[in-house]
């Protein structure tokens, strides 16, 4: 994770993680792609986005395997499909994880800014 101040306090690196910018919380929402993703793009994480294929790599569910169906930049948290729980209620909500404990296995490449991204930071792939 970049960080976000210069100082080795943990008391101002969590106040900075907390008031940061949305420019910078987008890029603290990065996990790291798939081997084969990894030498198509030649690049090594990237923020991820609502639509990507990503698989739980850490935790209670780990080796899961799901779309992302919200990116939540003010708790730094993703919804997975099949990442749920159940409640007393007999709701189904999602668990939040954090993206740095998961795998993008397939991106979603409908943005044009983000195909942009993948030629400036990997020198082309496709």
């Amino acid at each position: 994770m970049a960080r976000l101040t210069k100082s080795k306090q943990p008391r101002k690196q969590r106040k900075a993680l907390y008031n940061a910018p949305l420019h910078l919380r987008q890029k603290q929402m990065s996990a790291t792609l798939s081997r084969e993703l990894r030498e198509k793009y030649g690049v090594r994480s990237l923020p991820v986005h609502k639509g990507d294929r990503v698989k739980v790599m850490r935790g209670e569910f780990s080796g899961v395997e799901g779309n992302v169906v919200r990116v939540n930049l003010s708790s730094y948290t993703i919804n997975i499909d099949g990442v749920t729980r159940k409640k007393a209620s007999g709701d189904q909500v999602f668990v939040p994880i954090h993206p740095s404990n998961v795998m993008i296995v397939k991106l979603n490449l409908d943005d044009a800014r983000r195909r942009a991204i993948l030629e400036r930071r990997g020198g082309g792939g496709e």
